[in-house]
C-alpha cells in the first residue's frame, strides 16, 4: 500500500455469524497446543488479497451462511471478493440495491459506502480490504479460533457494532484489479490422500472402501472439520478404535468406533484419541471449503511425490492467475485507459480555402 495512505475503518451494520477474521494462521504453535487456525483457502483469499494490492498473507474476512452488511467508516478503501459469492453496494439512503459488483474485480467504496455481502447457502468466500484487515495480532496471527477465543475480534464472530482498522487510498493510488478470468486453479477428480499413521489399524477391505465408496457431507460440518457418512470403516477390533492421543493435522482423516470418517481443518485440535485412516494433501485441502451437506466426495491415493507435485502445479497456476491481472474500470466509470487510447486527437490536418 501507499506509505501516505490513512488509516481507514469499516463498520459491521448488519449480520456476522458465521465471519470470522482469517490470515495464514498461527503457524509453528503446535506443539504448544496452538491450533493452526486461518482459511480454509489459502489460495481464494490470496486472490481477493491480490485484487486489493496486498501482500497474499494480508488479514480477510471469511463468512460462511447469513449475509452480511459492513459500512465504510473512514474512506476511500478497496475491496474485492472471491469464491463466488454476490455483493453489492446499496444506496445508503434509500436500503435498495443499486448495483452489483463485478466478480473478481476489486472496487472502490468512499466513505459513508454500504456493501452487502449474499448469505451463502454451502462452503466459504472471502473479503479482502486495502491494507489488510487491521486486528491486534495474537502469537503472530490475526486469525480467530473460536473455540479458544483466540485472535480476530474478541475471538468470537462478527457481529453489529463491531469495527476494524484497514488502509485507505492516496489520490494517485486508486487503481482498481480485474482477473483475465474466474480461477481455475484447483484440480478436479476426486480428493487424493496419502496413508495415514494409523492405517494398520484398519482392515484391507476398509482402506479399498474408503477409496471406492462415494461418501455424504453430512450437516455435522465447521471450521474445525467434516463429519461424512458411507458405509462403514472397520478397525482390526475393538480396541484398534482408539489409540493414545498423538499429533493431528489439517486434513487428517479419522474415524472413530462408528467406522465414519471425519476430516480434519483449519481449527483442527493439535491432538487427538481416533486412528487416521489417510491424510488429505494439501492441494485438495481448498476444495473440502466449498463442501456442501449432501455433496459425495470421493478419495484416490497418492504417494508423497504426487502429493507435492500436485501442490507444485497449484501454486505456478496461482501465480499465473495473480500475473494476469489487469486494470479496471470502476462498475458503471469511464474507461480512461480506452478514453486516452481511442478518443483523443493525435494530429491535425491543415485546411487551405
Amino acid at each position: 500500500m501507499n506509505p501516505d495512505a490513512q488509516d481507514g475503518r469499516l463498520e459491521v451494520v448488519r449480520g456476522g455469524a458465521g465471519c470470522t477474521v482469517q490470515d495464514a494462521g498461527r503457524v509453528g504453535h503446535r506443539h504448544e497446543g496452538v491450533a493452526l487456525a486461518g482459511w480454509l483457502d489459502g489460495w481464494m483469499a490470496g486472490a481477493a488479497n491480490a485484487l486489493v494490492g496486498n501482500p497474499p498473507q494480508a488479514a480477510c474476512l471469511e463468512w460462511r451462511g447469513p449475509a452480511l452488511r459492513l459500512r465504510v467508516v473512514q474512506g476511500p478503501v478497496r475491496v474485492a471478493v472471491a469464491g463466488g459469492a454476490a455483493a453489492w453496494a446499496p444506496d445508503a439512503q434509500a436500503q435498495v440495491q443499486v448495483q452489483p459488483l463485478p466478480p473478481w474485480q476489486s472496487v472502490l467504496l468512499e466513505t459513508g459506502a454500504v456493501l452487502d455481502l449474499a448469505a451463502l447457502s454451502g462452503g466459504c468466500a472471502w473479503m479482502a480490504v486495502s491494507g489488510g484487515v487491521q486486528v491486534a495480532p495474537v502469537l503472530g496471527s490475526r486469525s480467530t479460533h473460536l473455540r479458544t477465543r483466540m485472535g480476530g475480534l474478541d475471538g468470537r464472530m462478527l457481529q453489529p457494532g463491531d469495527a476494524f482498522g484497514c488502509s485507505t487510498l492516496a489520490p494517485q493510488d486508486r487503481r482498481l484489479w480485474c482477473a483475465a478470468a474466474a480461477p481455475d486453479w484447483l484440480e478436479a477428480g476426486p480428493i487424493r490422500v496419502l496413508p495415514g499413521p494409523q492405517q494398520d489399524h484398519f482392515s484391507a477391505e476398509a482402506w479399498a472402501r474408503l477409496l471406492a465408496s462415494a461418501w455424504q457431507v453430512t450437516p455435522a460440518l465447521d471450521r474445525m472439520g467434516l463429519r461424512l457418512a458411507g458405509p462403514a470403516l472397520a478397525h482390526v477390533d475393538a480396541s484398534a478404535a482408539d489409540i493414545v492421543s498423538d499429533g493431528v493435522v489439517p486434513g487428517a482423516i479419522q474415524v472413530p468406533a462408528d467406522g465414519q470418517p471425519i476430516v480434519l481443518l483449519a481449527d483442527a485440535q493439535t491432538v487427538g484419541g481416533y486412528p487416521k485412516i489417510a491424510t488429505v494433501i494439501r492441494a485438495d485441502l481448498p476444495r473440502l471449503a466449498q463442501a456442501r451437506p449432501g455433496e459425495r466426495l470421493t478419495f484416490a491415493a497418492v504417494d508423497g511425490a504426487g502429493a507435492r507435485a500436485a501442490l507444485a502445479r497449484l501454486r505456478v497456476r496461482w501465480q499465473a492467475w495473480c500475473a494476469a491481472l489487469r486494470p479496471a474500470r470502476p462498475p458503471g466509470g469511464i474507461d480512461e485507459q480506452a478514453l486516452y487510447r481511442d478518443n483523443l486527437i493525435s494530429g491535425m490536418l491543415r485546411a487551405e480555402p
